[in-house]
């Protein structure tokens, strides 16, 4: 495991799931860890299991918000070397046309927009120190978009693109990369799929088109997005790395 010690990382949508994972994952690789979400009680029992650990709740869709929270790193910490823009929101499984604007318009507000703004107030402050990152949590389905999820896809296909166009924009002062995960038995999903336990046929289904043989692990994602951010990925920028299984390839 690559060291973190002395270095600051903001994970957004830190209170559970992949992020929580991530957050978890660096602060044991010595990291202070700013473990940003909306969910303030959540956010601030994953902090406590750190040694150096903040919560800061973030509605990563509102500048005003996203620039306390920017601060909150600086003021406490002295700066930022990590951020990692996992924070995001599916819309539940259906045909594009049967979504509600208003479903579709805060999905792309958390996933798209929270990226923009994330990156816009904490580069600056990036700039400060060598050897910074960006890793953004985007999907595989950017890739291999499947029915019932389409405009979710789309969100994470923006991702993909700000990720490349930011690497390209910031080299070589900040490296920007990204992670696709395949599905994950997350409550991100559970929310996608409207029930509080996926049903084994629909698990089934989701395993069958792996290669792997499993769903994504949130550790499997964390250990990714450590390595995208250290200094064994130095020369990676622009990279937007499939966590899938083998998905991607069937």
């Amino acid at each position: 495991m690559a060291s973190f010690m002395d270095k600051t990382v903001i994970v957004t949508g830190a209170a559970s799931g992949f992020g929580k994972a991530t957050a978890r994952a660096f602060a044991d690789a010595g990291a202070r860890v700013v473990v940003a979400d909306i969910d303030a009680d959540g956010a601030a029992r994953v902090a406590k299991e750190f040694e150096q650990g903040i919560a800061v709740r973030t509605d990563v869709s509102d500048s005003d918000s996203v620039r306390t929270m920017v601060d909150s790193a600086v003021g406490e910490f002295g700066g930022i070397d990590v951020l990692v823009n996992n924070a995001g929101m599916p819309h539940r499984s259906m045909p594009m046309l049967d979504l509600p604007v208003e479903d579709a318009d805060r999905m792309w507000a958390i996933n798209v927009r929270s990226v923009f703004l994330c990156c816009k107030y904490a580069v600056p402050v990036m700039r400060q120190r060598t050897g910074t990152s960006v890793v953004n949590v985007a999907s595989i389905g950017a890739l291999r978009p499947r029915p019932g999820m389409t405009v979710y896809n789309a969100s994470k296909g923006a991702v993909l693109t700000l990720t490349r166009g930011l690497a390209s924009e910031l080299a070589p002062d900040v490296r920007v990369n990204a992670v696709n995960p395949v599905v994950a038995e997350t409550g991100f999903v559970k929310g996608a799929q409207g029930v509080d336990r996926i049903p084994d046929d629909v698990r089934a289904a989701m395993v069958a088109g792996i290669p792997m043989g499993r769903t994504a692990d949130t550790q499997d994602v964390a250990d990714s997005i450590l390595f995208l951010a250290s200094p064994e990925a130095g020369f990676l920028t622009g990279v937007c790395l499939d966590v899938d299984g083998g998905r991607s390839i069937q």
